[in-house]
């Protein structure tokens, strides 16, 4: 079958490509993984290191070990957890930074809820895989800042400086806006808190899942326009006319996948409806037969192809599929990930080990040379992610 075809192919990618191009930015003097990599594969071992980046590596090398079992990948994991409690986390205040320089000394200390919620997804995953009970303590320890301090009566707030006063939401605002509130950082907190259940099985935490889907069912989900809107005021007021394309179906699977851990019956009807619209939409209006476009705003579509959604469009038209049995989502996954196979990874000469994925490239496949190869941002929590995800969904009955 052409899946099962698929399933080898991304297996291939993860064990051969992906997985040994990641060992190789490991940082062996200064602790984590090297924080940039240019267009022209040239290290700059002298970058700012993110810590979304190193949480996110973390992450990704804790889920390729559980999957695989292979010992190397827990020896990589522990490196990023070692980095991220010794390095990224604030003594004296609490919480994870926003990003550290080459050699370990704070860079920007700033403390953004969506940072520390990435934080939070490599910890318990970390958990699960090393069965360290200081990983989860420090999830547990993250878990209840944000709440303590990173939110209103409301939902999540966004900014903050080292001390947890309110700042301007710069790192997560877009497109020429300042929000108070964003869809994205909701998001994250829902896909973290869904793995601290996942692993814990804490009530509380539960609970907050479940405050998170009458938010997106609620404030973020527009059903007049089957979309989410993505940024806000503090009062969930929607600040501009854009559908993020990406976070749509994306967020489909994910909070499907939220309802699955929970095993809530009751929000798995209220949600399933929110969840296909997102996804059919989706497929409706973004889907061009062989990828997905960006976004839209007030009417004008970016027409860039972006490595994340490209990944997260791959596992989201599976789920779709899996709970439908729409055949044309699981061809739309297929032809998705035929793009990426064709343009998104890299296949020039350059590399010292394995090979990643472009940030972005036109819709006939240019590259974009501007774009760097691994930044702040660009890691592999999304092409890793879906590479779990197609491996995982295919050794189901339902394919």
């Amino acid at each position: 079958m052409a899946n099962s075809k698929m399933r080898s192919e991304v297996m291939a990618h993860l064990t051969k490509e992906m997985i040994p191009f990641w060992k190789s930015l490991r940082d062996y003097e200064n602790g984590g993984y090297i924080g940039y990599l240019g267009f022209d594969l040239k290290t700059d071992k002298k970058a700012v290191k993110g810590c979304i980046l190193n949480s996110r590596i973390t992450w990704f090398f804790a889920n390729a070990y559980t999957l695989l079992k292979e010992d190397s990948l827990l020896d990589e994991a522990k490196h990023g957890f070692d980095f991220l409690k010794n390095v990224c986390w604030d003594k004296k205040n609490g919480g994870v930074y926003w990003s550290v320089n080459y050699d370990g000394t704070p860079a920007e200390t700033l403390k953004h809820t969506y940072n520390q919620a990435f934080s939070i997804y490599a910890l318990a995953s970390y958990y699960e895989a090393s069965k360290e009970k200081e990983a989860l303590d420090m999830a547990y320890q993250l878990y209840d800042l944000i709440e303590g301090k990173m939110r209103d009566s409301l939902g999540y707030l966004e900014a903050f400086d080292e001390e947890f006063h309110e700042i301007d939401n710069e790192k997560l605002s877009e497109n020429g806006v300042m929000a108070s509130k964003t869809m994205n950082t909701l998001l994250h907190v829902f896909e973290a808190y869904t793995e601290l259940y996942r692993v814990d099985h804490n009530e509380k935490v539960a609970e907050k899942i479940r405050w998170m889907m009458d938010l997106v069912a609620e404030k973020i989900y527009n059903p007049k326009l089957h979309r989410q809107e993505v940024f806000f005021d503090k009062n969930w007021n929607t600040i501009i006319d854009l559908h993020s394309y990406g976070h749509d179906i994306e967020t489909a699977w994910l909070v499907d996948r939220g309802t699955t851990v929970l095993n809530d019956d009751a929000y798995k009807k209220k949600m399933s409806p929110i969840t296909q619209d997102l996804t059919d939409q989706i497929y409706k209006v973004a889907f061009d037969g062989t990828s997905l476009a960006n976004e839209c705003e007030k009417g004008i579509v970016n027409e860039w192809r972006i490595w994340w959604v490209q990944a997260e469009t791959v596992v989201g038209f599976l789920n779709g599929y899996e709970k439908t049995g729409r055949v044309e989502y699981l061809s739309a996954a297929e032809k998705v990930w035929g793009f990426i196979q064709e343009h998104f990874i890299d296949k020039r000469d350059g590399y010292t080990a394995g090979r990643e994925w472009y940030w972005r490239v036109k819709a006939d496949g240019t590259p974009d040379e501007t774009q760097p190869i691994v930044e702040p941002w660009k890691c592999p929590y999304h092409n890793g992610r879906m590479c779990f995800e197609v491996i995982q969904r295919m050794d189901k009955e339902a394919f």
